[in-house]
């Protein structure tokens, strides 16, 4: 008997060595995939996103020979550059979150699979990056930052935290120190903040792409005015998002209203005397108005066209995992506030100033990408230029804002 068991053990021995052999020739076999991201041009956001990159590359080594080449794309301009040519855009992108709609109606989102877990991670279906990141229900990209919103940077060797509260008080500690304090009239995106504080409002119409908005409405009128009132203070001055980082350096600005992104540059200036706020109030008719403000933010998409849909969603999903969420936020100093629950709740994310400033804010914000569609933003830096050098043609105010509002809701298509 010992025979036959011998004898019948063989066939399973040549079994398991063509089983073997077949094993290890596997590896030969794995495919080559190829990936593209586009991501932030800013050099902390291309740094990072290649370590993250290259350890996606190093966890799926036994599964694909996997490059990924990263280019340098703005989140603000994803959008028009991917509907050029959707088939020739990146597999992976990140894109800020009020370009959703377009994407979706121009296929070029592929939707997300485990939209339930996805979500469940970033606060659920009611929450804000959630919901910026869908349509009709669908979740078509991966929350990747939350904080897309803008604060008071302020200086408190000129600035008390009182005066920080006001453009008034504001305005008095820039001229007493004989220095500015500045604001980005010439954008939408801050210009918002004056008329959300006074009741005013922009909304996405029912198309999903254009804007209803009632600026042109009474009292609107009173609150140019008041920004008009701001702009004629020899210490305001209106400065884009790299001439505010220049004054903060070369100590010409000691406060200013800005987002995240500059906040360890703007740190690194002041030391000991950064400090963060929410946004001033202002004066409106001789009561002081709470400004309102945008909240965003910037999301993940995977292209529908790509030739790798699985791995591109793998990639998207690595890089707004938690873990690396946290990983970009100190890699960028604070400027890439985690959408991701468990991020938000770290540690190093709550003792951030930045993220406190923003918090408090939020309550008296509303989500850009549920507010305003294509069309809004040319009007609207418009009229902030208009406002920034005092009405210079002295043009009715009435007509200033029927001007802007017609171009703000004009159709988009």
């Amino acid at each position: 008997s010992g025979t036959e068991e011998t004898a019948a053990e063989e066939p399973a021995t040549e079994a398991a060595a063509e089983t073997t052999e077949t094993t290890a020739e596997e590896p030969a076999e794995i495919p080559d995939i190829s990936l593209t991201l586009w991501g932030s041009e800013l050099t902390d956001f291309q740094d990072t996103l290649r370590v993250m990159c290259d350890n996606f590359i190093a966890a799926y080594a036994d599964e694909a020979n996997i490059t990924i080449e990263i280019g340098a794309q703005s989140e603000s301009t994803a959008k028009d550059t991917i509907l050029t040519d959707i088939s020739a855009a990146a597999d992976v992108f990140y894109y800020a979150d009020d370009q959703t709609g377009e994407l979706v109606n121009a296929g070029a989102l592929q939707p997300v699979e485990n939209a339930d877990a996805i979500a469940e991670a970033n606060g659920g279906y009611e929450a804000g990056g959630v919901q910026a990141a869908s349509v009709g229900g669908t979740l078509y990209a991966y929350p990747a930052m939350g904080g897309n919103g803008y604060f008071l940077y302020y200086n408190k060797e000129y600035v008390t935290a009182e005066q920080a509260g006001s453009w008034a008080g504001l305005l008095e500690a820039a001229n007493a120190a004989g220095k500015q304090v500045t604001m980005q009239l010439n954008s939408g995106w801050y210009l918002y903040g004056f008329f959300k504080g006074a009741g005013f409002s922009c909304s996405l119409a029912d198309d999903g792409a254009s804007t209803l908005c009632d600026w042109n409405t009474t009292g609107g009128t009173d609150v140019v005015q008041a920004i008009l009132d701001i702009t004629a203070d020899s210490g305001f001055i209106n400065l884009d998002d790299a001439a505010f980082v220049t004054g903060v350096q070369e100590g010409t600005i000691i406060a200013g209203v800005n987002g995240s992104w500059n906040a360890g540059t703007i740190q690194t200036a002041w030391g000991d005397n950064y400090a963060t706020a929410k946004l001033p109030t202002y004066t409106l008719n001789g009561t002081e108005v709470q400004m309102g403000s945008f909240d965003g933010y910037k999301l993940v998409g995977v292209n529908a066209y790509s030739e790798n849909v699985g791995w591109a969603m793998r990639l998207a999903e690595w890089l707004t995992s938690e873990d690396n969420q946290i990983y970009l936020y100190e890699a960028t100093n604070g400027s890439a506030v985690p959408s991701n629950v468990n991020a938000a709740a770290s540690e190093s994310v709550q003792s951030n100033p930045v993220v406190a400033a923003l918090a408090t804010q939020s309550q008296y914000a509303s989500a850009q990408s549920l507010s305003v569609g294509g069309n809004y933003w040319t009007p609207t830096e418009t009229l902030g230029n208009i406002l920034a050098n005092g009405n210079p043609d002295g043009t009715d105010l009435q007509q200033l804002l029927d001007e802007t509002v017609a171009g703000v809701t004009a159709a988009v298509g």
